[in-house]
């Protein structure tokens, strides 16, 4: 099953433990649609995954059999505004289908249901790390974060030629909350001249000195990637909407404020571009197909050896895998001291503050 967010790969990850379980050794495999909605709803809906079905899976985006960030069976939305918990209801659907463990595909909210499932109801779980923020500490990278990385990076070549075309400042807003792991990759990788992430309130003075400056140097243009979390130093929430000329600037996201704060101190032509969930879909980037088939076949190695309560990850270069205890830390944010920060840094990409 999966569970959260869609991400380029979930269906490799599909397809690569189908070929290996029902291809290699020849057990039955099942998959649930739409989290654990596919076993909470009446009638039941599951899938026999075959190798038939599993053909042709290794570049498609999305996912086969869905997934659902509101399938928590622990708060389970009662129709009345409330949530009740229907753990225990999910758990005896697993074992009325005769389903003797679970493969969970998710991120770490995800994995956290999959710990309590097995914590708390006895279910063996094996636990494949998703996420395209690339912010589950246990693992190096997950699936579906250079295929975001990939669509970011285009963006913003993009936004290149028009920028330059117009002398205009382009903001662009890619996924992460907490974790900048897009921003700073696809920044550097795009060439962008300011890069701001939730890890570093920025200093609204330091970007607009960087505008003035380029265009001093006859480079009246400025890219600005920024993440969906990134906030300004000064740390006061905006309002809706702010007086600006002879109207009002409706307050969006990270990226609209940070063009609204540069307007009052540069006299300059700013556009803001929302990747949104453009980054979620296409097909995965040959990486993310590779990780994605190894996650799925180390899942079922785990299985075969009676490894459950383990999620399978990256590290250096190896597939292995950890406890599902040690899977649900707290995210994994970009250290200050990341070498790419520094990197990014020394040629002269401006990150809203001192680091």
């Amino acid at each position: 099953m999966n569970g959260g967010g869609d991400a380029p790969g979930l269906n490799a990850v599909i397809r690569g433990a189908v070929k290996y379980g029902v291809g290699g050794l020849h057990w039955q495999i099942v998959g649930i649609e739409d989290a654990f909605h596919g076993l909470m709803e009446s009638p039941r809906r599951l899938q026999d995954l075959t190798m038939k079905t599993s053909q042709g899976l290794i570049h498609r985006g999305g996912t086969i059999l869905g997934t659902s960030n509101r399938a928590d069976p622990f708060a389970w939305p009662d129709g009345k505004g409330g949530t009740i918990d229907r753990s225990a209801e999910l758990a005896d659907a697993i074992r009325d289908e005769g389903l003797e463990g679970l493969i969970c595909i998710g991120g770490d909210g995800s994995q956290h249901l999959s710990l309590r499932l097995m914590q708390e109801h006895g279910i063996p779980v094996v636990g494949v790390p998703k996420t395209i923020d690339n912010d589950l500490s246990a693992t190096d990278f997950t699936f579906g974060f250079w295929s975001a990385v990939g669509v970011a990076t285009e963006a913003i070549d993009r936004l290149h030629t028009t920028a330059e075309s117009h002398d205009r400042v382009m903001l662009l807003e890619v996924m992460g909350r907490t974790a900048g792991w897009i921003a700073l990759y696809a920044g550097v990788a795009g060439g962008a001249d300011v890069i701001v992430l939730p890890e570093i309130d920025y200093d609204v003075d330091r970007i607009c000195n960087t505008i003035r400056k380029r265009s001093e140097r006859g480079r009246h243009f400025t890219i600005i990637v920024v993440a969906e979390g990134a906030s300004p130093k000064s740390g006061e929430a905006l309002p809706a909407a702010r007086r600006h000329g002879r109207g009002h600037i409706v307050t969006g996201g990270a990226a609209q404020t940070l063009a609204m704060l540069i307007s009052e101190q540069v006299h300059v032509e700013s556009r803001v571009t929302v990747l949104g969930h453009l980054q979620r879909g296409g097909s995965p980037v040959p990486y993310d197909r590779v990780l994605a088939t190894r996650f799925g076949v180390h899942a079922i190695d785990l299985i075969d050896r009676g490894q459950w309560g383990r999620m399978v990850r990256l590290r250096d270069g190896v597939v292995d895998s950890v406890p599902l205890a040690a899977a649900v830390t707290p995210p994994r944010v970009v250290d200050l001291d990341h070498p790419l920060l520094r990197e990014a840094v020394k040629i002269g990409i401006e990150l809203g503050a001192e680091i």
